[in-house]
């Protein structure tokens, strides 16, 4: 592959990934704060397995707890991978693009840990439109994660081979 292609693939894959992990940041945040103001009312007439649950939500079903506090550390860590990505992807080297592909993957991985408890809160259901919303915005973060960590891996390939044939490496 081109590296001219790759470096403007990955380059818009982590300012569209740097806008999705933010908006996973705002709606984590606002679930989060919900749960915390209406958590005490809500939880006091539950039956007692549920009351002494430790990641209790108002909303949702029990799963939404663990959704939520994975998307937002999900979304964190997405978020600053992009922006330190996009630093990197930038100076287009080979230490900088095996930084910028380090970090993807842990954010990648981080990722795909949030859509499993996104899978297992949709397979229960029971959810509202914020949570909804927040399920979509981590499927759709998910596979364009996974697209920016191929991008920039085909980078470092394309880095590594040149710097062998120039014998640098």
């Amino acid at each position: 592959m081109a590296s001219g292609a790759c470096k403007s693939a990955a380059f818009m894959l982590l300012i569209l990934n740097m806008g999705l992990y933010f908006l996973m940041i705002v709606i984590g945040s606002w679930a989060i704060n919900h749960g915390i103001e209406r958590s005490r009312e809500t939880a006091a007439t539950l039956t007692i397995p549920a009351r002494i649950f430790p990641i209790y939500f108002p909303m949702g079903n029990l799963a939404t707890g663990f959704f939520i506090i994975l998307s937002l550390l999900a979304g964190v860590v997405g978020f600053t991978c992009s922006i330190t990505g996009l630093n990197n992807v930038f100076l287009w080297n080979a230490p900088n693009l095996h930084a910028a592909y380090a970090s993807a993957l842990a954010s990648l991985s981080l990722t795909l840990l949030a859509l499993g408890f996104a899978c297992k809160e949709i397979n229960i259901g029971w959810t509202d439109s914020a949570l909804r919303t927040l399920e979509v915005v981590t499927i759709i973060v998910s596979g364009t994660q996974l697209l920016c960590t191929g991008a920039i891996h085909v980078g470092v390939e394309d880095v590594v081979a040149r710097q062998k044939n120039l014998g640098r490496y």
